[in-house]
């Protein structure tokens, strides 16, 4: 029986084979008697067999039988004829350069053949590839040669671990982005596993195999093929001890690049070298609180590979649901990075750490201008219901961070009391119970830090310490552990709670209610809508009405119903599948919630049926009572989730009736000003009428003055003359006086009038204002 990987053969007492060797090990008449004519014959192919898979299955040894249905891919003909020419133009006049002893018959060229070691250079690909690829191949298998050591004095060639790590790089960068070049590089090397002259051939061979099978894959049915050679060879006992490791590190190394694909960027000198020694790199990963932990990683380790090393470093048992993120943030400048100012990006199970790595280096190089920060964040890839029965207290403790986080953020709008319950459970959380915390140095910044920014200037400084200090002192029988479950809960009973958020762009909003820029919450209740600067609740769009949804690279939609009526929203984001799938989740959850309520419900029904005539009188009535409790119950979550719907409702309305309010208040201030000035304009005319008429009542005095001394005047043409004079300029001076003060009248009669209808308008705006003030009391 042949084995699975041949045994090695000492040079002094293997078959008389050339390089171009077709042996597996074993002496069979069938598959390694060569014989000669005489001299060396020079084949001119009349002796080539064609094989057909009913030959080939009786003809090739078992750990070729999973290549039978891969003969088409193979060009074995091409081969022969090329190999000949080679010989011959090397002045060798046949395949093998020493006889064979034994019936002097022609010997057939097979496909097994082509599949055994060589030493000599291929003059085509072994494979049916395109004519523009056959040289790169002819080149990947005289660095194969190069690699495991063939040297053309027949002897064992050392390289160095520089040399290994460079000939490895030239094969990534030849084979790494063609589908069909991986193909043949793993043909090729697996041709130099078979049959091997050394041992130490055979080795290198295996570690070139391990090290191809690390960072990229062949196709489906080289793969399904080599696949299960290497198992054959990794479990046969009877292999070489190093052999078979690195058998058994290449089968697991293909498993895993076969799921994930191949390696996106060339890995660098430092993977391969520590591949090749058996040493782990490291990277850090950080928590949304900015601790971080450093994890381990080779050239084939994924993101989900990772997430199971820290989580066992973490000691998280339920991790399910958590997965790596990029996380992204940027500095313009000499500023530090905001709080918010990040882009947490979804990362693929199947990513390779190696990629993500090379392109946070490429993508910090290209920024211009600013300071890009790219790292790895460990957080939860969405909050579901079932994360309430969890008791794990890491898991409970990345809850609280990340659920803070976003609160922090301001992603959780709520009202003031909630705002400083919030608080004040955070600091519990933070310093645990202290009789003093205001004495503590750390108070003023924990004031501040869990505080959202937008809720924090609503109200005094002063104000928030009082009423946050106030409720942690009334929490001194609460733990840390107590404080952080009714943080959870108290975010959770918001109907936007326990969401995960993604920043998109509008496209399409065809009842024009939302802003161009919009933040996206998506929970177990559904879609919900964020103005992102200011923060500010818009809308929510329950699973229920949302009836279809869907993305491609760069969008999302969902097809909902709005006030009964259907419309299509388009957003442009790149987060459209973490979005669907999140939004599929939530679905999934709530029919599997139903399906399992209607089968315990049903098998009740069944199980009722059978036990009816054996049960005692007092069941039906314990039942009855069961479920009259679960009904008063369901109704009175329903009444509680309505009232707390209403509670948020009426905290909206108020918050708009203040606006409103300090609108009517700015208006009043303004037209009281505006009083002022009419007041002021008002006396002033009156103080320049009063001045005229003076003037006036002068003018007249000195007018009857003139006319009692032309009285007494005796000549009559002086008193003529006089008197005329006199009384024109008199009237003269009577006639501005009298035009200027009706102008001046008329002037005070319009600032009277002014004043009456501000006064009238002022105190319209004292009832509006008193109204709004006595309907806010009311609520």
């Amino acid at each position: 029986m042949a084995s699975d990987m041949p045994q090695v053969i000492p040079q002094s007492m293997r078959t008389t084979r050339s390089s171009f060797s077709s042996s597996n090990g074993y002496e069979t008449p069938s598959h390694n008697s060569f014989l000669s004519n005489g001299d060396d014959y020079d084949s001119d192919g009349s002796n080539f067999a064609s094989p057909t898979p009913t030959t080939l299955s009786m003809a090739i040894p078992a750990e070729l039988a999973g290549a039978i249905p891969l003969i088409d891919k193979f060009q074995v003909e091409g081969f022969l004829r090329a190999m000949q020419k080679q010989i011959q133009s090397a002045g060798k006049r046949g395949f093998f350069s020493k006889r064979s002893v034994g019936p002097q018959v022609r010997e057939k060229f097979t496909f097994e053949d082509m599949l055994c070691f060589q030493k000599d250079p291929i003059p085509t690909s072994l494979l049916k590839i395109n004519s523009d690829l056959v040289s790169r191949a002819v080149k990947l298998f005289q660095i194969i040669l190069k690699y495991i050591g063939v040297d053309s004095s027949d002897r064992v060639a050392t390289t160095s671990l520089d040399e290994r790590i460079e000939l490895v790089g030239k094969l990534y960068k030849q084979a790494l982005k063609r589908s069909e070049l991986r193909d043949e590089l793993f043909a090729q090397i697996s041709k130099q596993t078979r049959n091997s002259p050394d041992r130490q051939y055979l080795i290198n061979a295996w570690e070139l195999m391990y090290l191809c099978a690390s960072c990229m894959p062949p196709s489906k049915d080289i793969g399904a093929y080599l696949s299960e050679y290497v198992h054959n060879v990794a479990h046969d006992m009877s292999i070489d001890s190093e052999v078979q490791a690195l058998a058994t590190n290449t089968l697991n190394a293909l498993k895993r690049s076969v799921k994930a694909g191949p390696r996106h960027t060339i890995p660098g000198r430092e993977e391969i070298e520590a591949l090749l020694t058996c040493r782990k790199l490291t990277t850090i990963v950080f928590f949304l609180d900015e601790s971080f932990e450093e994890i381990t990683y080779d050239m084939a380790t994924t993101v989900v590979d990772a997430v199971e090393e820290l989580a066992g470093i973490i000691k998280l048992s339920a991790y399910s649901s958590f997965s790596l993120f990029e996380c992204r943030k940027v500095v313009t400048g000499s500023k530090s990075p905001e709080l918010g100012n990040e882009e947490y990006i979804g990362l693929d199970d199947n990513k390779y750490i190696g990629d993500l790595l090379a392109e946070f280096k490429v993508a910090k190089d290209r920024s211009k201008g600013e300071i890009l920060h790219c790292k790895l964040t460990f957080k939860k890839k969405l909050f579901r219901e079932s994360d309430e029965a969890v008791a794990d207290p890491m898991f409970v403790q990345l809850s609280y961070v990340q659920l803070q986080h976003d609160y922090i953020l301001g992603n959780y709008p709520v009202g003031r009391d909630d705002a400083a319950q919030l608080s004040a459970l955070q600091i519990l959380v933070e310093i645990g119970f202290v009789v003093g915390p205001e004495s503590c140095t750390d108070w003023t910044s924990l004031l501040e830090r869990f505080l959202p920014r937008q809720i924090a200037i609503t109200r005094a400084k002063r104000e928030w310490e009082l009423d946050i200090l106030s409720r942690y002192r009334s929490m001194e029988n609460l733990t840390k552990d107590d404080a952080r479950q009714q943080f959870l809960r108290i975010l959770r009973t918001l109907p936007y709670g326990s969401s995960v958020f993604f920043s998109v762009r509008k496209i399409d909003d065809p009842i024009g209610l939302l802003p161009g820029r919009i933040i996206l919450g998506i929970n177990k209740r559904g879609v919900h809508f964020f103005r992102p600067v200011p923060k500010e609740y818009l809308h929510s769009a329950e699973l229920r009405d949302i009836m279809q949804f869907g993305s491609s690279n760069t969008a999302v939609f969902f097809k909902m119903r709005v006030a009964g009526v259907l419309h299509i929203f388009q957003f442009e984001t790149k987060q459209g599948e973490e979005i669907c799938v999140a939004l599929q989740t939530h679905i999934n959850d709530v029919m599997l919630r139903r399906y399992s309520k209607a089968r315990s419900a049903a098998t009740g029904a069944v199980n009722g049926d059978i036990a009816n005539n054996v049960k005692p009188p007092s069941v039906d009535a314990h039942e009855k009572r069961a479920q009259d409790l679960s009904k008063a119950l369901e109704e009175s979550q329903r009444n509680a989730d309505k009232l707390l719907e209403e509670l948020h409702e009426k905290q909206k309305n108020e918050e708009e009736i203040c606006e409103e309010l300090e609108g009517m208040k700015d208006i009043l201030r303004s037209e009281k000003q505006n009083l002022v000035e009419l007041n002021c304009d008002r006396d002033k005319l009156r103080s320049l009428c009063a001045e005229k008429d003076s003037l006036l009542q002068a003018a007249l005095l000195e007018k009857q003055n003139m006319e009692v001394r032309l009285a007494k005047l005796s000549k009559p043409e002086l008193e003529n003359n006089t008197t005329k004079e006199l009384v024109e300029a008199t009237n003269q001076v009577l006639y501005e006086i009298q035009d200027e003060l009706k102008v001046r009248r008329s002037e005070l009669h319009a600032a009277e009038e002014a004043k009456r209808k501000l006064v009238n308008e002022k105190l319209l705006l004292e009832e509006k204002n008193l109204r709004l003030e006595k309907k806010k009391s009311d609520e």
